[in-house]
């Protein structure tokens, strides 16, 4: 892993955003099974493709990080910063 890429997953009901030894976990619906790319990342909003349980085809979607990372306390701007690009892990 690159030190300037964030990462992104899911397992269950939650998904991470993993970057500089900080894990973020958020709920995300229960139909979600994974993310499959990273479309765009743009200062903390990315724009992603999922697929769900209930759909057959992958779905665009769109994360927002900054007012999770504000409700969290984080420094936006610094954290967000030294990013420079977003990609999806699954072990």
């Amino acid at each position: 892993m690159n030190k300037n890429q964030a990462i992104l997953s899911s397992k269950g009901d939650f998904t991470s955003f993993t970057y500089d030894n900080h894990v973020i976990r958020f709920r995300t619906s229960p139909h979600l099974e994974r993310y499959t790319k990273v479309k765009e990342w743009d200062n903390g909003y990315l724009v992603v493709m999922a697929k769900y349980s209930n759909n057959e085809d992958d779905i665009e979607e769109y994360i927002d990080l900054i007012p999770i990372l504000q409700n969290l306390y984080f420094d936006t701007k610094s954290f967000l910063n030294s990013i420079e690009r977003g990609d999806i892990q699954y072990d």
